[in-house]
Formats: structure tokens, C-alpha cells, sequence
């Protein structure tokens, strides 16, 4: 198996950089578990005319790359391309590919400006990465743009009551004034021409997506309210064919 492509790109774009713990919480079981594996079960569970195959598959903000081999089993690209702006971020994603057995390119950009030919993806994963983005309606600008007319966009964020409240201020580092609601977040991405219909429009309250990290309830047996503010979306989006 050959070494993945790592493209870099020489444009610069502004980002705020993750923390230790950030970086260190990305490789433990609890991410890949509790929040990736779960994220995928849900969307996949969500996507309007589910296909066999998607030939082109996209992960921005791939990471340590521990979704390209979920999404080399769940969708069976032709093509697999992860991307991030970090390149010690892609080393590592290169090193988790060869281990898989799988071949991806991975390429070093901004998802605010993707090095992607317009109406070239297939299928766009998109999960706990749009919280970091500075840029955050030129990305989903891009999304539309890379992806082809009927093409899929899977989406899975934290909204602004997660990333505001004090645990995650303290552990983690993100551009606190673009943080959005799980309201904001859909209208963006319809926003951009994206078509969202209602059954494809998840707000899951897992343990690690609330402000308390679940204690309340698994220790003392208090459930949350029914009437809350939303600290998780996960949708999917269809661009339009026409």
C-alpha cells in the first residue's frame, strides 16, 4: 500500500489552533466511540436516498483520520480525500490510512478555500470540524461549490450553548464570536442553496454534549429537561440537481 498524497497548498488562512488536551482528545477511544462512531450511526440514519456507493467521498477537517476508513466501509468511494489545515494533522492521518490497508489524498487547506474542482464530490463529511472555522459562511459556500448537483452533505456540530459553556472554554480553544445555535447552523447551510428537509434534522443530548458531561443524570439519577437549547445538530443537505 502506498503512502497517501498530501497536497499542500500555499495559501494561509486564519484558524484558531487547538489545545494540548484538544490534540490529545482526538486520539482516545471516548472521541472515537462516544462521538465519531455515534455521529455516523445517526446521519446515516438520515440521508434521503440512501446509494451503495458514493465514488467520490470528502472528510474536511480530517484530523487524526480516524473517519476514513468509516467512511471507506460505510460508502465505498473510488476516491477518498481527507482534508485539514494542520499538516501534523495530516501526517498522522496518513499514518492511520497506511494501518487501514486504504488509500486517501490528503490535502492541506482551508475549508473556506478547498483546493477541489467545482461539482467534483460525491458525498462531504463535515463532523465537530465548522466550530473551529473562523470563515464560516465561505465554507459552506465551498461545500456547495465542490459538491455535485444531487451530491450529499453530511453535517454533525456542536452549537454555541456547548462551546460557550465553561468546561469546554477551559479544555478546549475555538473563535467564540462565530459559535451559532442549532437554529443559526441550519439556516446557514440553507443559506448557501442547500435543501434540508425536516426528517433529515437530528439534536442529539449525549452525555458528552452537555455542560455537565452527563454527571447529573448518570450519578444522581436527574434527568435533563425535555425544554432545553439544543447543544448538538446533525443534519444532512442535498444540493439541488436543478
Amino acid at each position: 500500500m502506498n503512502a497517501p498524497l498530501i497536497v499542500k497548498s500555499p495559501e494561509s488562512h486564519p484558524h484558531v489552533p487547538e489545545t494540548a488536551f484538544g490534540i490529545w482528545f482526538l486520539q482516545t477511544p471516548t472521541w472515537t466511540v462516544h462521538v465519531l462512531e455515534r455521529a455516523f450511526k445517526d446521519l446515516e440514519s438520515l440521508i434521503p436516498n440512501r446509494l451503495p456507493s458514493y465514488p467520490v467521498v470528502a472528510d474536511v477537517g480530517c484530523g487524526w483520520g480516524r473517519s476514513l476508513k468509516k467512511l471507506h466501509d460505510r460508502f465505498a468511494p473510488q476516491r477518498l480525500i481527507g482534508m485539514d489545515i494542520d499538516p501534523a494533522m495530516l501526517e498522522a492521518a496518513a499514518k492511520e490510512a497506511n494501518a487501514e490497508g486504504i488509500r486517501a489524498e490528503l490535502i492541506q487547506c482551508s475549508s473556506s478555500h478547498m483546493t477541489l474542482e467545482d461539482n467534483s464530490v460525491d458525498l462531504l463529511f463535515c463532523h465537530q470540524t465548522f466550530h473551529h472555522l473562523i470563515e464560516q459562511e465561505e465554507a459552506i459556500q465551498e461545500f456547495f461549490r465542490v459538491l455535485k448537483p444531487g451530491g450529499v452533505l453530511l453535517f454533525a456540530e456542536s452549537t454555541k450553548r456547548y462551546i460557550h459553556s465553561w468546561m469546554i472554554r477551559l479544555l478546549f480553544r475555538h473563535p467564540m464570536d462565530v459559535q451559532k445555535t442549532a437554529e443559526e447552523y441550519l439556516a446557514l447551510v440553507r443559506s448557501a442553496g442547500f435543501r434540508v428537509a425536516p426528517e433529515s434534522i437530528s439534536y442529539p443530548y449525549l452525555w458528552w454534549s452537555r455542560e455537565d458531561l452527563g454527571l447529573m443524570e448518570r450519578l444522581l439519577k436527574i434527568k435533563p429537561k425535555a425544554e432545553r437549547e439544543e447543544t448538538l445538530i446533525n443534519l444532512v443537505a442535498v444540493k439541488p440537481s436543478t
